[in-house]
């Protein structure tokens, strides 16, 4: 059975994804379709209670493009949060992604290459129903 989310921060999620920056806009046609060596990233991601710019869930990559208004204290204590879910954070400026997005565009792929598959979770006991019993 698969995990429900917060309704109010999946609602809230879509509306990102509808109205998206266009620094945002910018970086996710470079990730999106699998384009930057072959990895696939979502766009506004849930990972209650956050929402991620991008995520590559395979590898547990997180990717997060900041205006001039973030506070790089939460930040920070957001990053800790996810490390501890699991998840590595990369975080660029919009100036970087608008002045040098080859250079971002290497650095995730750089990441993504040195960052192992992450293993599914599975329950440790199978369905009985698909045992034959």
């Amino acid at each position: 059975m698969a995990l429900r989310i917060n309704a109010r921060l999946g609602q809230y999620a879509r509306d990102m994804r509808r109205e998206p920056t266009g620094y945002e806009r910018r970086l996710w046609s470079a990730l999106r379709a699998s384009q930057l060596g072959g990895f696939k990233f979502r766009r506004q991601a849930v990972i209650e209670p956050y929402i991620c710019d991008f995520l590559c869930p395979s590898i547990g990559l997180i990717v997060e493009v900041d205006d001039d208004r973030h506070d790089p204290i939460k930040d920070r204590d957001r990053d800790f949060d996810l490390a501890h879910q699991g998840y590595l954070v990369l975080r660029f400026s919009n100036a970087d992604v608008r002045d040098n997005m080859e250079g971002v565009l290497s650095v995730i792929l750089d990441r993504a290459n040195a960052l192992p598959p992450r293993q599914k979770i599975t329950h440790p006991n199978p369905s009985l129903s698909r045992e034959g019993l």
